[in-house]
């Protein structure tokens, strides 16, 4: 196989991973799980998320763990905003990197932000414009890339002309997101590489769910396709309030156990991140779906 020397793994637990737990977690282990990441060599993560409380409640905190956590300046902490207003308040609390979403599915994008793709993206074009004029990093989530809970299999032909819409509005980072964990290794490959053929200014991430046990064949298909930079979720955790259906996240650890057999760098230590696993394992009701912390061996 034609493999890279070395991937970014971005951390998306103490948000995508949390967001979805029924029960509040207390801010004091959100900031716990963040500090604890800090030390395995993780340089991203998203926080958390400046959404409605009505609609995201485990996000209601999202000021509380900004100011709590221990900010390492070698990290990008990054926060998800659905709108021009969450724009406003994660501006107010100091972040500098931001993340989007849209869904390619109309259908979804209606039940996550009650706007339609057009309409969000259009909404985006402005916050992103003036993003840019101060110097706010910008990533952008297109949902449902693969399939939709309530369309079924969606088009490339919209995710393309999305991702086209998106670089040309300055956006520093587009990820692909398989939200509810349908997509196969065929599927991804063959997007990913048409992606690659519109040559995008903007660097390009995938984001894997794994609904059917697929996540990782994912990640192998998406590194064949030139895809060096990876979201994943320690221990697995994840799902969307918004998607029926959806399992947890990619696994962290499972990934980064993967490419380090298979002589790919990280430089993310293992170890440091079964620690992590063990501290998000109280913070859940549900089994955790990683497999790495359940061997525990080298």
């Amino acid at each position: 196989m034609d493999l890279p020397k070395k991937v970014e793994i971005i951390e998306v637990g103490p948000r995508d991973g949390l967001q979805n737990e029924a029960n509040f977690i207390p801010t004091e282990d959100k900031i716990n799980l963040i500090n604890k990441l800090n030390k395995t060599g993780i340089k991203r993560m998203e926080a958390t998320s400046f959404v409605h409380p009505v609609y995201v409640p485990q996000m209601k905190d999202a000021k509380e763990v900004l100011e709590g956590i221990d900010q390492d300046p070698s990290i990008q902490y990054m926060a998800l905003i659905p709108n021009a207003k969450g724009y406003e308040r994660a501006i107010e609390n100091g972040v500098r990197a931001l993340s989007l979403v849209v869904g390619a599915s109309d259908s979804f994008n209606l039940k996550n932000v009650k706007m339609t793709r057009e309409e969000s993206i259009r909404n985006f074009e402005i916050v992103i414009a003036k993003a840019k004029d101060n110097g706010i990093f910008i990533r952008y989530n297109i949902a449902t890339a693969f399939w939709c809970p309530f369309e079924g299999k969606v088009d490339p032909g919209i995710v393309l002309e999305m991702v086209r819409r998106i670089d040309a509005s300055g956006a520093d980072e587009i990820v692909i997101c398989d939200t509810i964990g349908r997509a196969n290794p065929q599927q991804v490959f063959e997007l990913l590489s048409r992606i690659s053929d519109l040559k995008p200014k903007a660097m390009i991430t995938t984001h894997f769910h794994d609904t059917y046990g697929l996540a990782q064949v994912n990640v192998i298909a998406a590194l064949q396709a030139g895809v060096t930079r990876f979201d994943t979720s320690i221990g697995g955790l994840g799902g969307c309030p918004f998607a029926p259906g959806a399992a947890g996240n990619v696994a962290t650890e499972d990934v980064v156990f993967m490419l380090h057999e298979m002589g790919i760098e990280t430089g993310i230590d293992l170890q440091a991140l079964l620690t992590c696993v063990e501290l998000v394992k109280p913070l859940t009701d549900r089994e955790l779906t990683g497999h790495f912390h359940k061997v525990k061996k080298l």
